[in-house]
């Protein structure tokens, strides 16, 4: 029998849930821009990833100016210097 090594932890359930938000959103006609790319869904998780050179991501969330209305959400990365 093979053993399951991944393990539960409060900050993947956090990550799982902002994901499913992030669909949500992008259900609704709101853009998902990382790195100013529409990226696959698979590899929107990379907004969570610890870096070596100390940069994270940032959401900025953008309205429409029109209706103020939100129209995308973008992760940009920063740089902690």
């Amino acid at each position: 029998m093979k053993k399951d090594n991944s393990r539960i932890t409060a900050e993947g359930i956090k990550e799982e849930q902002y994901l499913k938000g992030l669909k949500r959103y992008q259900n609704q006609g709101v853009s998902i821009l990382i790195d100013g790319k529409e990226l696959p869904e698979e590899d929107w998780s990379k907004i969570f990833e610890v870096r070596e050179d100390d940069s994270f991501y940032m959401a900025d969330y953008i309205p429409d100016e029109k209706t103020g209305k939100l129209q995308e959400i973008r992760f940009d990365r920063i740089y902690n210097r």
